[in-house]
Order: structure tokens, then sequence, then C-alpha cells
């Protein structure tokens, strides 16, 4: 689909360009040319009196194989453990496929994997296993391909795996070898009842609005999704289900990478997707100076330190720190919010923790609509408060 320009019809008026509300037009030798940036919204063609602008439409969308069945969920190991989002996405993929009357599976690559069967009690009805001493540092080339083949193989209608450093970089690779889409970075999934396609929702423009795609012609449809957007359920051990094990050939077969070595990034003491506690700055902060009441404030609490979008784009404080929907979404015990107004982007990152407490001295900030606790009040006042109870009793 795209926006072509009759050049026989076109005359140059330029009236089309002044009603693109993108800028996706301009005027060259006298014609006018479609640029980058066009998102086919049709404005430009009511504006045309000589009808020289036409939206071409796309091909009937084809069949898609229906040999296709079941939902799969790539569980992302580290030390032959398993990530805490490949329980969140058995835990979700559970649901999808309840909806599709199909079976859950697993699907894990790597060497020494242990705790196969938490899979199993984590939703999963079949476990599939590529353990390979080939595979120990994960080569993404090798586990791309292999993976590629055992979906190929067992054809699972729906692959779903976190979006994670190692997902965005992965899978990726594998939806291009299937020769299917992918959407990345998703926050919300579901089964559309009438057609039974999995219908997945995104941040887009720059998270100020929410788009739910399809891929109604190609198997599997494949997608990342962020991690702690969903809760993993507990873990039922009296679920019974079957484990596959898969050889991984590794004769002749040589990785265009080598890991050299890992370093692990020590810069915080507590990781911001895995605290309990999340200390979060906004904009009320005024000036990134300010941010040291803040780590004050998480150090007496045992917390991470987070940020609304605005601090980050001013550069106070890091992108890592960022919660919202361009962001980490977290789901803490407890998620002090300082300075925060509670725009819909940063309350999408963070409003599914167990306990909201606002601090912000406009009483009619969205922040409180969400939060368990308000104080309405001076945050360079309250904090200083809180931070002298703590340490001090």
């Amino acid at each position: 689909m795209g926006l072509l320009i009759d050049l026989d019809k076109c005359i140059g008026c330029g009236q089309c360009i002044e009603f693109c509300p993108f800028g996706a037009l301009e005027m060259v030798g006298g014609k006018v040319e479609v640029r980058e940036g066009c998102t086919l919204c049709g404005a430009c063609l009511d504006s045309c009196a000589y009808e020289a602008l036409i939206i071409e439409e796309l091909e009937a969308t084809p069949a898609a194989d229906e040999s296709y069945r079941g939902v799969w969920v790539f569980a992302e190991t580290k030390d032959g453990e398993f990530s805490r989002v490949a329980y969140e996405l058995l835990s979700e993929g559970r649901k999808l496929a309840d909806a599709r009357q199909s079976e859950l599976g697993a699907v894990c690559l790597g060497h020494d994997i242990g705790a196969v069967d938490s899979l199993i009690a984590g939703g999963a009805d079949r476990v599939c296993v590529v353990d390979s001493p080939a595979l120990a540092d994960f080569p993404e080339d090798l586990c791309a391909r292999k993976l590629a083949e055992v979906i190929l193989e067992y054809k699972p209608e729906i692959v779903l795996a976190g979006a994670t450093a190692l997902g965005r970089s992965f899978i990726p690779r594998v939806a291009a070898i299937l020769g299917t889409g992918l959407t990345a970075d998703c926050t919300g999934l579901e089964i559309d009842p009438e057609t039974g396609l999995l219908m997945q929702t995104r941040p887009t423009f720059g998270g100020n609005l929410m788009a739910t795609i399809i891929c109604p012609g190609k198997r599997p449809q494949m997608s990342t999704v962020r991690p702690r957007v969903f809760k993993p359920d507990a873990p039922d051990q009296t679920r019974k289900g079957g484990v596959i094990r898969l050889d991984f050939n590794s004769e002749g077969v040589t990785s265009r990478t080598k890991l050299l070595s890992f370093v692990e990034d020590l810069a915080e003491t507590v990781k911001l997707e895995d605290a309990d506690v999340i200390v979060a700055g906004g904009r009320g902060l005024e000036k990134p100076e300010n941010f040291a009441m803040l780590e004050e404030l998480a150090g007496a609490l045992g917390a991470a330190v987070g940020s609304s979008r605005p601090p980050v784009d001013e550069g106070w404080v890091p992108y890592p720190r960022q919660v919202g929907q361009t962001g980490k979404t977290v789901c803490p015990k407890l998620y002090i919010a300082c300075g925060i107004s509670g725009a819909v982007q940063h309350l999408a990152g963070m409003q599914t923790a167990d306990v909201i407490v606002a601090i912000n001295d406009d009483p009619a900030a969205p922040i409180f609509e969400v939060a368990t606790y308000g104080i309405i009040g001076d945050l360079f006042k309250v904090v200083p408060m809180l931070i002298d109870r703590l340490k001090n009793g």
C-alpha cells in the first residue's frame, strides 16, 4: 500500500502540500513527490481537485497455513536458570492457548539447562529442550537457525518471547528466517474471538498511541513482550507434561561470533525491573542534582531509583531508569512517585504496582487517580521527612 502521484494529472498547484499534516509531500521539478513519513491518512486526496493522488491498495491477504497449531513460549535462560519473563509469558500463553483450545509449549536452548519441570508447573503442556555445549554462550546465529528448524517441524501457531536485550536481537532473526511477521515490545495480547487471530498491542508514536497489530497471512504469529507486563501464575507442581530433548548437530557448524567476555552492569545496587521497591522522580524535581535526594531515600528503603520520561529527555538521568510505555514496565510491591504528574504513558509502566504512593503539590495531578496513598505537598519537604523517619525512627 502506498500513495501514488499521477504525474499526467498533477499541475503542481501545491494545494495538497498545505493539507498534509505530516509534511510528507514536497514540490520537485514542478510536480508533487511523496517523502518518507507518509501515514496514508488520506488528507491530501480531498484537497486535490485534479484527482492526481491515489492510495494504492494491497492485494488480498493470502490465507494462513492452517496446519500450524498451538502456542509456544521461548523460555530464556541465564546460567542455566529460566528468566522471570519466561514464567510471565507462560501465564499469558496459557490463556491464549485455552482461547484457541490448543496446547501450550515452551522451547529453550542453551547448555546445562535445569529445572525444566518448572516450565510445566508454570503452565506448559510440553517443553522442547535443545541442550548442547555449542550453545553455552548462546551464539545467536546458531540458536536462531535451530529455533527456526524446530518451529518448522512442530508448527506452533503463535510464538512469544520476552522483549529483553536477548529477545529483541534474537527473535527478529528467527522471524526473518521463517518469513513471518513480528510485533515487538508488546504490552497486551488477546485472541480475536471472531477470527482467532492474535491481537498484539504495543505503544507507537512515542507512546502517545496504542496500536493493535495482526498477522493474518503468515505463520507463526510472533511477538516479543515487555517483562513485567504480565504476572506469573503460582506454580502448580501437580501438573503433568512432556519433555522432548532435541539434538544439536554442531559438526561443520561455526558461529560468526564469539563471546569474549560478559561485563555485568554494577552501576545500580538494585535493578529497576527486579526491584520490590522503586522511588521515581519526575519533572517536579526541577534539576538533576535533586535526584540525589531520591537516591538517599532509595538507599534507606533498599530500593531502585526510576524516572518518568521528562527527566530522561532532559538528560538528568540515564534512559535505563525510565519507567513507562517507552521505558521499562515495572511491577514492584511499592512504588513512590515524587513530582510525577501521571501522564498516561508513565502510568502504563507502573500502575500494576501493589502499592503506589504519590507525592505532588498539585491536587489535580492524574497520578492521584491510581495512587493507593496520596500526599499533597512540597516533595522537597516531604521526602527529607521520610528519609529522617526511616533513618532515625
